[in-house]
């Protein structure tokens, strides 16, 4: 069986995520989605409500073959732990290449794990997690750039937010 691990911080997860997660399900058997805890960055979300939030999106979408958690360690300690020999990345045409060159650079040297770079959809290629939280921010649509379960979720953080501020 060939799996592969999707990584992301995925905060929150959008269409395009969802495009490329769904995408990789087509050459592989089993795709591990898997929220990367930061310690240092303080997400919207936490990490369980993102792996709820993934599982809800895919499940909406019909997606059999792909398992969600949570890691707060090396993605390649993952990739180890549940036989999986491959990463997959999404690249936007933003810059996200070096940056994910880099990072299947030192994947390969410390643990032997390869990266699958798949294109982004150009329809998708210019939505981020960052962009959705400030158009969201400022009173924007966020319709069809992330799945329609994120919406209320996104809603009530952002109320939230507004409310500590305060």
């Amino acid at each position: 069986m060939t799996k592969a691990v999707c990584p992301g911080s995925f905060d929150p997860v959008t269409a395009g995520h969802l495009d490329v997660i769904e995408r990789s399900t087509r050459f592989f058997d089993e795709v591990h989605v898997v929220v990367a805890v930061n310690a240092a960055k303080t997400p919207m979300f936490s990490a369980q409500d993102r792996v709820d939030i993934i599982r809800r999106a895919l499940e909406e979408r019909g997606c059999g073959n792909v398992v969600v958690s949570s890691t707060d360690g090396l993605i390649t300690d993952y990739c180890r732990q549940v036989g999986a020999s491959v990463i997959v990345k999404g690249l936007r045409q933003n810059g996200d290449y070096e940056a994910e060159l880099g990072m299947a650079l030192v994947n390969r040297q410390i643990a032997g794990i390869e990266t699958l770079f798949l294109p982004a959809n150009p329809v998708l290629e210019h939505i981020s997690s960052s962009i959705v939280k400030d158009v969201a921010r400022h009173g924007g649509d966020v319709t069809g750039m992330v799945p329609d379960c994120v919406i209320p979720m996104l809603e009530e953080a952002l109320r939230k937010e507004r409310i500590s501020h305060e």
